[in-house]
């Protein structure tokens, strides 16, 4: 292009560029230049076309077009060099074969018939988005796109398959992947401006929600997850777009059980807590986990709890939602959902267990869960009586009083035998928890030996069995009494005046051992049925400091 200007030329500036055109030349082709210079000849237009909707490149093939040269059009670069073309007016109106008609019909020919081509013309536009709209080239892409999503929804990318042995991670579906077609461009590369419609218009025509909720959490991962480094370093503005971005996304994602697996689900509604969306957002794909909590693993549940304070480590509340929204929708013909879920919350307390940071409160929290989600589903409790046990050996430090609050979520009557006899020789378990284990199973045997008989001719080997059921059952009934009778006397010796303080601690050490005996515990090192530990002293019992 010239670089001196003289009276008969224009400079425009465009971008950072300029360029200098003959008026006489530009108006020939421009219906808005020819209209400026008719109202007055010696106008200085370099003002008047200071706001040029264009960039440096786009500017230069038209001053190309001008002065006779071939015009280099591609889908990069076709719908700004259309905007320009048509707000210089150069139409065939003005000019017979003019750039704009050029610049259409490429756009219709070569463009709108491939996907790959739609997509690259449609990121060219994200500067001039409001012009390519208003002069409807978004729509003609549009119904371009939906058209061939409808008859191939593979556009859009492959549905992602929940497997068993995987770790929630993007796999598509193996079978389809022989029919995939071959490389193409990414409707998620599309900024959000473009991307929203297109993905409600396709929703709007029915194209398979597996694949628009595939192509939305690829979106949710390339532009919350892969742009996201840290949030130390996340700027204000960058959060507030990406808080945009996953509040958008949970409006379009389709509402329906399995279209994404479940560990997806809770990675977006982490990007939503993380990014202190709003509570219509979280409630949206709680309410989506909920629908297929079965499919739920632990890890997914382990949900850190927000905020500055962080009393609490784990998000229990939202747990709490998540299990109703699953009791409310899930089908109750079908026990095998209630009992996953139940085996799940069983492993979840077990986790959660072993931090050793875990206070009181959290931790019932998740036991009472726990509890209400094994309810009618005729399991035993033996899962949550493991999971207090682990806790109770990970915070050796709790006093008798929080081990009883912590047990208190137990329920005897629901634990098996085998459990009932491990609790009754379980060191870490409080003393009037093991009274109460005792005493469950001594009715578990009453009511086993009460209940009638409906067959009077029993083998011999039967009655031998009902016979040391029968004696294993009064000896349990001496157990308890005597463990009774002992709490009893501890109690009433503890709370004697302070002149038998000497003679209530030496007491209290012998009850306990006695106390060891009757639970069939032995006090020698080598026994490891129940593991000696050095005794304490009840602080009330210590004799005052001489």
């Amino acid at each position: 292009m010239s670089k001196s200007v003289s009276s008969t030329e224009l400079e425009v500036h465009a971008g950072s560029m300029p360029f200098g055109l003959d008026k006489e030349l530009l108006a020939s082709k421009s219906a808005k230049v020819a209209a400026l210079l008719k109202e007055n000849s010696n106008a200085d237009l370099s003002c008047l076309l200071r706001d040029i909707p264009a960039d440096s490149e786009t500017f230069e093939l038209v001053a190309r077009f001008c002065h006779g040269y071939a015009v280099q059009m591609s889908s990069e670069n076709i719908v700004p060099l259309i905007c320009l073309s048509f707000h210089l007016g150069m139409d065939d109106n003005h000019c017979n074969n003019n750039l704009l008609s050029k610049a259409v019909t490429f756009f219709e020919q070569r463009v709108l018939p491939s996907w790959n081509e739609i997509i690259k013309a449609l990121r060219s536009s994200e500067k001039s988005i409001q012009q390519t709209m208003q002069l409807g080239l978004f729509d003609a892409c549009l119904q371009a796109m939906i058209a061939k999503a409808s008859d191939n929804p593979q556009h859009l990318g492959e549905p992602i398959i929940s497997r068993n042995d995987d770790d929630g991670s993007d796999k598509p579906n193996a079978k389809r992947r022989l029919f995939a077609l071959d490389w193409q461009e990414d409707l998620t590369t599309l900024s959000l401006q473009l991307y929203e419609p297109i993905i409600y218009t396709m929703k709007q025509h029915e194209v398979p929600p597996e694949y628009i909720s595939a192509s939305i959490y690829r979106y949710a991962k390339k532009w919350i997850v892969c742009c996201n480094s840290g949030r130390e370093t996340l700027s204000i503005y960058k959060r507030k777009s990406q808080r945009n971005i996953i509040e958008t996304l949970e409006k379009l994602l389709p509402h329906g059980r399995e279209l994404l697996p479940c560990t997806l689900l809770f990675e977006m509604l982490r990007f939503a807590i993380d990014l202190e969306a709003s509570s219509g957002c979280r409630n949206g794909f709680e309410i989506r986990i909920g629908k297929q909590l079965d499919q739920a693993k632990v890890k997914d549940l382990l949900i850190p709890s927000q905020g500055y304070a962080k009393e609490v480590q784990y998000d229990i509340e939202c747990i709490r939602r998540i299990l109703k929204v699953f009791y409310g929708n899930y089908d109750s013909s079908d026990a095998s959902g209630f009992i996953t879920v139940a085996e799940l919350m069983e492993e979840l307390l077990a986790e959660v267990a072993c931090d050793t940071d875990l206070m009181i409160d959290t931790f019932i929290s998740v036991a009472e869960l726990s509890m209400a989600a094994a309810l009618g589903t005729k399991r035993n409790l033996d899962g949550i009586y493991r999971a207090i046990d682990i806790y109770l050996e990970k915070h050796a430090y709790l006093t008798e009083k929080e081990k009883e609050q912590v047990c208190k979520v137990l329920d005897f009557r629901k634990m098996s035998v085998e459990a009932c006899e491990h609790a009754a020789k379980n060191e870490r378990l409080p003393v009037r928890v093991v009274v109460q284990v005792l005493f469950m199973a001594q009715l578990n045997l009453r009511e086993t030996l009460t209940r009638p008989a409906y067959d009077d001719d029993k083998p011999g080997k039967e009655n031998e069995e009902e016979h040391e059921v029968r004696v294993e059952m009064e000896k349990m009934s001496i157990k308890v009494k005597e463990l009774e009778k002992d709490c009893h006397e501890m109690k009433k010796e503890i709370t004697s005046g302070s002149n038998n303080r000497q003679r209530i601690n030496k007491g209290k050490q012998s009850l306990w051992s006695e106390m060891k005996r009757k639970f069939g515990c032995s006090t020698n090192m080598d026994d490891l049925h129940c593991p000696s530990k050095k005794k304490k002293v009840h602080p009330k019992c210590k004799a005052p400091k001489q």
